[in-house]
Parts: structure tokens; C-alpha cells; sequence
């Protein structure tokens, strides 16, 4: 292990952690850096495989109120090594005054922070009246099946319980400060398949073409306005992604046709609901047409909003104690795993500034992990002096 011993600075650790190229779903090391740290805190650790991927479970202490730091140390892959002005797992911390590397915005950075403030928490307030926790993936990046999910599951099966979660994701746009997740659209993948029947275009009669009832089909879904918006969630909406006939000839009618979309939508609406939605109108596009289509839908979260109140008031004044603006609350986005989180405790999600991650050069800088570390710890101490109901 190349864990440093001085815990309470960052830095080191988040070096550890990048030189490992934990690229979904390998490890590379990645959870053994961490595992090492926290048992040096005082953490029991227990790890949790599912297929290919390993997941880490901490906890200190067994009394409640349990606060729940979560987060991955998987990462999206580099892209080409030649583009990168540093080499993407590095973990280069020169004199620019940033850490560069692959993870260092998205989020090993804040898993760093994360551990260097219960160092300080422990060191400055002694034992808290309450627990402390990790929950740490290596599948966030990838289909999220045998990460946070399942370890979730399996704890709440061996009677794990914990009272409130903040994700380290880099929810900030710009700089340190900006904003909170306190919620997160839900997301539904819909692949539409449209099955005819092939013949000659001159004989359309011999023929069943798939073409116009996918086109009905779209024009239908894509004509409802889902709604206007519900505070504090922005409209939902519905992205095709994809029309495929793959027909490479000009004479033939195609025997079939595909499409793909999205929706992200808040919480005016659920998943199943609008896959009802969906296939009710499949059905009437379907009851005209001498052929078939097939609706394959994958809801990969459903929407969810933690309320403001006393858990995301103490996340607000410890960001504004250390960095002189006060978070937004916000929603926006795509996904994460506090859409599993969501489902046992009121989660949200603050980090390092995201404008650099999974891009080449990603970076940030050296002391907004310092400043993370130190809102982290006052909500470790803001917490266990009165924890939010």
C-alpha cells in the first residue's frame, strides 16, 4: 500500500487513488488504497463482490444517528494517453496548483477529502455520539447493477441501517460553492422495434412497411408535453437518440425498423407510469399495422427530491462557513447512485468542481480539495452536535 500515514491531508490519498486506474469495472488497487486508510481510522471494513465488480463497506461505530459518506472509485477510460498534457494516471500535483489525472474531479478527490475530514473530526471533537460510514463502488460509471445497488441490498439485508448520506460527486459547475444536488431527475431508455414484412417498393401491396407506424408512433409520443416543470425540477422531456432502418437499397421496403430515446423526467411523474404511457400508445399505432412492434423499456432511476430543511440547511452553512457563497439547490443533470441511496435515507450530493471531468486533462485544484476537506469536517462536527431530524 502506498497510503500515506498523515491522513488528515488529502492529498496523498488522492494521488494513491488516481495512480490506480480503476476503470470500470476493474479496481486496479483502488478500494485497497482506501480499505487501508480507513482501517487506519478505526474503520471495520467489509467488502462486497458482485460479478465483476468490488464494492467497499465502512463503518465506525455502531450507535445512530450513522452519517454516510458514498461515492465510486471507478473511472470512465482515459481516451488517448498522447492527448493528455499529464499522464491520466499520474497524478501529477505540481506547481499550477492542480492535481491532474483521471478521477481527481470525478470523485476520487472527494473520497480523499472525505477520509482526511474524519481525521480532523476525530482529532478536534474526539468520538462522535453516533457512527460513521462509507459505501464506496466501483460501478457508478458502468451499468450500476452490481455496485451501490447491491451492496444497498445487502446490507438493509443484514440489518444496516444509517440515518443520512452525502455523495461526493462534483456537483459544481464552475467553482467550489455553486451547488447542492438535493434531487435528481429519473431516467427511462425506450428502444421501440417495428417488425413488416420486406418486398418491392413497386408492390407495396406484397408488403409491410415498418417505416410509417414507427413515424406514427414517435409523432405521438413526442407531441405530448410531459408538463411545465415542478419546482424546484426543470420540464421533463423526451430525446430521441436514434432512427435506424439500416436499408441499404433504394428498390426494397425494409422488413424492419428501430428508434431509441430518453426521458428524464421529475417527479410529476414515475417510471412505470410512463412506460404505461408508452406502451398503451405502441398498442394503437399496433392495431392498424399487419406486423408487430416490440417495446423494450429499462427504467434506470426513478425521480426524487430530499426536502430543504435542517440536513441540507447544515450542508449550505458549512459550504457558505468555508467558501463565502451560498449552494443552490438543485436538481439538474443526469444520474447517480444517490438514486438507490434515496431509497433508504434522505441523501444529497456536494464535491469538487466537475467542469473538467471525464475529459482529457482532468483537474482540480489542490486547494479546493483542502477546502472540501474542511466543509466536510464541519459537517461531520455540525452533524453530531445536532443532527438533523
Amino acid at each position: 500500500m502506498s497510503t500515506t500515514d498523515d491522513l488528515a491531508n488529502p492529498l496523498p490519498l488522492a494521488q494513491a487513488l488516481i495512480r490506480r486506474p480503476s476503470i470500470t469495472p476493474a479496481d486496479a488497487g483502488a478500494l485497497d488504497e482506501l480499505q487501508a486508510a480507513l482501517e487506519q481510522l478505526g474503520f471495520a471494513c467489509r467488502r462486497y463482490p458482485f460479478g465483476e465488480v468490488d464494492n467497499l463497506y465502512a463503518r465506525r461505530g455502531k450507535a445512530s444517528p450513522c452519517f454516510l459518506f458514498a461515492g465510486h472509485t471507478d473511472v470512465v477510460p482515459p481516451g488517448a494517453e498522447d492527448d493528455w498534457q499529464k499522464p491520466p494516471f499520474g497524478a501529477d500535483a505540481g506547481e499550477d496548483g492542480f492535481l491532474w489525472g483521471r478521477g481527481a474531479a470525478d470523485m476520487k478527490g472527494a473520497i480523499a477529502a472525505m477520509v482526511a475530514s474524519v481525521r480532523r473530526y476525530l482529532d478536534e471533537a474526539g468520538e462522535p455520539d453516533g457512527s460513521i460510514a462509507f459505501l464506496i463502488t466501483g460501478d457508478e460509471e458502468g451499468p450500476a447493477i452490481n455496485g451501490t445497488k447491491a451492496v444497498l441490498k445487502a446490507l438493509a439485508d443484514e440489518g444496516e441501517t444509517f440515518d443520512h448520506c452525502l455523495v461526493g460527486e462534483p456537483t459544481n459547475p464552475n467553482a467550489l460553492g455553486d451547488t447542492i444536488k438535493s434531487g435528481r431527475r429519473g431516467s427511462l431508455n425506450c428502444t421501440l422495434t417495428v417488425t413488416g414484412r420486406q418486398g418491392h417498393v413497386a408492390y407495396p401491396e406484397r408488403a409491410e412497411n415498418p417505416i410509417p407506424p414507427l413515424l406514427d408512433l414517435l409523432g405521438r409520443l413526442l407531441a405530448r408535453k410531459l408538463d411545465d416543470g415542478v419546482s424546484p425540477f426543470q420540464p421533463s422531456n423526451l430525446e430521441v437518440t436514434s432512427v435506424d432502418v439500416g436499408n441499404p437499397t433504394t428498390n426494397v421496403i425494409p422488413a424492419s425498423a428501430t428508434a431509441r430515446f430518453n426521458i428524464r423526467f421529475n417527479i410529476a411523474h414515475s417510471g412505470d407510469a410512463l412506460s404505461e404511457w408508452i406502451r398503451e400508445e405502441a398498442t394503437l399505432v399496433d392495431f392498424n399495422f399487419d406486423g408487430h412492434i416490440d417495446v423494450d423499456i429499462h427504467v434506470t432511476g426513478e425521480a426524487f427530491l430530499t426536502p430543504a430543511g435542517p440536513f441540507t440547511t447544515l450542508l449550505q452553512d458549512s459550504v457558505e462557513a468555508e467558501t463565502g457563497r451560498r449552494p443552490a439547490l438543485t436538481t439538474g443533470g443526469g444520474t447517480s447512485d444517490a438514486r438507490f441511496i434515496q431509497l433508504y435515507a434522505p441523501v444529497a450530493e456536494f464535491g469538487l468542481v466537475g467542469a473538467t471531468m471525464h475529459q482529457v486533462d482532468e483537474r482540480v485544484a489542490i486547494s479546493d480539495i483542502e477546502t472540501l476537506t474542511r466543509i466536510y469536517t464541519r459537517i461531520l462536527d455540525g452533524y453530531f452536535r445536532s443532527p438533523p431530524a
